[in-house]
């Protein structure tokens, strides 16, 4: 049996068992381990499985299992010069194993206390924010007393900052669920009021085709946005800076705990504002509903509201001092249930965290207690184990209670009774790869080569792509082949993304909001990648063997237009097939960007937007092969119409600002929702993106030599804004007191050069504007193969910056203990004299 799992399981049900008990089971195990050093051999280390299954985010706060096992292996170097190594028995079998475990207790599991080698003093903590501190004294000589006091002042360090963190940890979730119940008391209240008036309304006799709502009487205006999110970045960061401090500097926690204190004073006095918010009486309670402004429908009322705002509620008292009525209608109570419901799960998910917590960390110090027994040959684990189980974070059982509460609201109220419906939304199951995914990215891969030789060697015999190639391919079909390419390399690197997010420990699924159940495992993007171009290479191939053999133009040329609008219904089709959950989330995130700025914008929005800021030349093929197609020119073989044509050729240059347009605006909408001058600052490089574009453009109608030397200003300026951007901003680099030069304190990659080099290599991807200028070419190759190559460079550095910009916000939550998210809720009580 796996040797987590089955310590796994004694953890869990250690609070039924006494601490004797508990050891003579872990004792007998860690002598079965000794038993032989090839089953040692075969056995996967603890630190690497606690590693990989301990919160990402929270892996400051977890036992220092590494640092621990460091401090042993000192004191048993120290032993083996001093020449006075530790004889350990070896016996193998069964009985002597219980045998000898029998002898270090009695049946009723009283420890033989006669030489203790260690005493633990409980000190009582001075506060309630500061929980207990634990000291430990050696009561026996050690080989090396510098050494153990060493470790057991390392222990005894972790054991409170495990403490610390728990009972904080403990307390913000506890927070949490008192807020939810209040949430859900109301939700409650509003809809059993909803259906009284809605059953009142149709046991009338009148006629209405309106829904049926609750009338509330206002008592406050709207408030604004940005005070709302000072709010909320106020008590993010109070609550980062203090669970780190707390946490990490003990003897700082209650000058902490002070300003915490003093923080959430702060925070009580400032009200918590949306445009979206009104404060209305219902049910005998002042309460404000607060929608987030998450679509084009909210936006717009909210800025209509905010023009309005001040002559409608100065018009509103002079008419109607006791107020106006404020409709509450079933959507409204909709998104209100629905809030509730994503706060409940994301609830459920941090107790969850906390009981890993919790386990993990018992295991840990199981683990290590048992190793330095092992080495020192004294009998430490029953005496300090006693210790860990009876600390906080071991006895404690509010998040239990808590987990059961939280899931018992959620069948009630969300699940119709249904306790596994709930439990798909509570726990969901992880996506099982399969091996058949590995064997079809084998098999594809295979064909894709094999077509994709296949296709060179034909095109090199017809000579393709030499400088003066066949006009007609290179100006109808190229542009398909080139748009594919470019898109399946972006798509193959995001595959390459995961795989290196998920080796290095990144969240990357809690950084962009994906569930479990729909995410895409890199295993799943590496099919999309290679059976999509088999088929793309596939169809070129064929197309390329029907025109070299003298077939009728226009149905050959119809192939490539029918293999785009292939994707383009398999993209669309609603059908469950081919990843349709992916498939959605990727239009729904295409929306919010072209809609930009009226949705709310989230991680997962701007990431994909700057990936398009990438992908010009891709979407500009995408413009041009749409216009030759759907202009019928390839019925006659005019490619030069889209070219031709002033509103096809300005569409196009359009297409160029297009992605710098879109990121902009969702800076400029961030702007508007948190207020940060920061968003302000990012929307000035995009807006010099936009300029140095536009002044390429000019100077590819007019060559003259001051077009020239404005595209050198304006792009190296454009260049320099970027560069900074991304090694300051977006990966978080070139910090000057950092312990690691010209890099950042924490670093997710352990090689460093690896960074020096990413950077330089950004730096010189970053210069492509130059052939713009230089216009260099190879030798024997047609320019737009150039022009496919420099755009391919472009995606690699795209795709080496995705990397970075991900490891450097998970960096943020961990700095932050930030595991959950932070779901907005709708209700909040108003006292009667605010």
């Amino acid at each position: 049996m796996n040797t987590l799992s089955s310590l796994n399981k004694t953890s869990c049900t250690q609070k039924l068992t006494s601490s004797h008990l508990l050891f003579f089971f872990c004792s007998l195990l860690g002598k079965k381990e000794v038993t032989g050093s090839g089953e040692l051999l075969r056995m996967v280390k603890f630190s690497k499985q606690f590693e990989g299954q301990l919160v990402p985010e929270w892996k400051e706060a977890f036992v220092d299992y590494w640092q621990l096992k460091e401090d042993l292996k000192k004191i048993h170097l120290l032993n083996n010069n001093s020449n006075h190594p530790i004889k350990h028995s070896h016996h193998n079998s069964l009985s002597s194993n219980i045998l000898s475990s029998l002898k270090e207790f009695s049946l009723f599991g009283h420890q033989h206390k006669d030489h203790e080698a260690i005493h633990v003093h409980k000190k009582l903590a001075s506060s309630a924010s500061k929980g207990d501190l634990y000291e430990t004294e050696l009561l026996e000589q050690f080989e090396d007393s510098d050494a153990a006091k060493e470790f057991f002042s390392c222990l005894d360090l972790q054991l409170n900052k495990v403490n610390q963190f728990f009972k904080t940890k403990e307390k913000e979730f506890l927070d949490r669920g008192d807020c939810l119940r209040k949430q859900m008391e109301i939700l409650v209240e509003l809809k059993s009021a909803f259906k009284k008036q809605r059953d009142k309304a149709a046991n009338s006799s009148q006629d209405s085709t309106e829904d049926a709502s609750i009338d509330c009487t206002i008592s406050y205006e709207e408030d604004s946005v940005k005070d709302r999110t000072e709010q909320e970045q106020i008590q993010d960061d109070s609550t980062g800076e203090l669970e780190k401090n707390e946490v990490l500097d003990s003897p700082r926690s209650e000058e902490m705990g002070e300003m915490g204190k003093s923080m959430r004073m702060k925070r009580d006095d400032i009200k918590l504002r949306t445009l979206s918010g009104h404060v209305f009486n219902c049910q005998g309670k002042n309460l404000r509903i607060n929608i987030p402004l998450t679509n084009p429908s909210r936006t717009f009322s909210a800025i209509s509201y905010l023009v309005w705002g001040d002559l409608v509620s100065q018009s509103s008292k002079k008419c109607n001092p006791e107020g106006s009525k404020l409709h509450i209608n079933k959507t409204k109570l909709h998104h209100a249930e629905k809030m509730i419901k994503g706060a409940f799960i994301e609830l459920y998910k941090g107790l969850g965290y906390l009981k890993t917590y919790r386990n993990l960390n018992m295991l840990a110090f199981i683990k290590i207690l048992k190793k330095f027994d092992k080495v020192t040959g004294k009998q430490v684990l029953p005496i300090y184990l006693k210790v860990v189980e009876s600390s906080y974070f071991n006895s404690s059982d509010k998040v239990m209670n808590l987990a059961d509460e939280v899931e018992d609201l959620f069948i009630k109220h969300f699940a119709e009774e249904d306790r596994r419906k709930a439990r798909k939304y509570l726990k969901p199951h992880q996506h099982t790869e399969s091996h058949s995914v590995t064997f079809f990215i084998g098999l594809f891969t295979g064909c894709f080569i094999a077509l994709f030789v296949g296709y060179v060697i034909m095109a090199h015999i017809t000579g393709m792509y030499r400088r003066q190639p066949d006009t007609v391919y290179m100006e109808t079909v190229y542009p398909v082949l080139s748009m594919f390419t470019l898109m399946f390399l972006h798509f193959f690197l995001y595959g390459c993304n995961i795989f290196m997010w998920r080796k290095a420990r990144i969240n990357y699924s809690f950084i962009f909001e994906l569930g479990p159940t729909k995410e895409l495992k890199y295993r799943d993007v590496f099919l999309i990648c290679t059976t999509s171009m088999t088929a793309v290479v596939g169809v070129m191939f064929i197309h390329l063997s029907l025109h070299t053999k003298g077939h009728s133009f226009s149905q050959v040329q119809v192939i490539p237009g029918l293999l785009l609008l292939s994707f383009m219904l398999l993209l669309v089709c609603p059908f469950k097939i081919c990843y349709r959950s992916s498939r959605f989330r990727f239009l729904c995130v295409l929306r919010n960007i072209v809609l930009s700025p009226l949705y709310k914008v989230v991680m997962l929005d701007f990431f994909m937007a700057d990936q398009l800021c990438s992908q010009v030349p891709m979407l500009r093929n995408l413009e041009y092969v749409a216009c030759y197609y759907l202009t019928g020119s390839y019925k006659n073989q005019d490619y030069g119409y889209c070219m031709r044509a002033k509103h096809f050729r300005d569409l196009a240059y359009a297409v160029s600002f297009l992605p710098y347009y879109w990121r902009a605006m969702q800076c400029a909408r961030r702007w508007f929702d948190e207020g940060q001058t920061s968003h302000l600052v990012n929307l000035g490089k995009y807006v010099s993106a936009m300029l140095a574009a536009g002044a390429k453009v000019a100077y590819e109608k007019e060559r003259s030599v001051g077009w020239l030397c404005l595209v050198v200003v304006v792009s190296s300026a454009a260049t320099i804004y970027q560069l900074y951007w991304d090694f300051v901003k977006d990966w978080g680099l070139l910090q000057i007191n950092s312990k690691n030069p010209w890099l950042r304190n924490e670093l997710m990659l352990r090689q460093k050069f690896i960074y020096y080099f990413s950077m330089g290599l950004n730096l010189i991807l970053r210069l492509a504007w130059l052939q713009t200028v230089l216009h260099s070419n190879f030798e024997h190759v047609d320019y737009r193969v150039t022009g496919l190559f420099l755009a391919s460079l472009e995606v690699i550095r795209r795709g080496q910056w995705n990397f970075y910009r991900l490891e450097n916000e998970h960096l943020n939550n961990a700095g932050k203990f930030r595991a959950v998210k932070t779901v907005p809720l709708p209700f909040h009580e108003v006292d009667e004299e605010d």
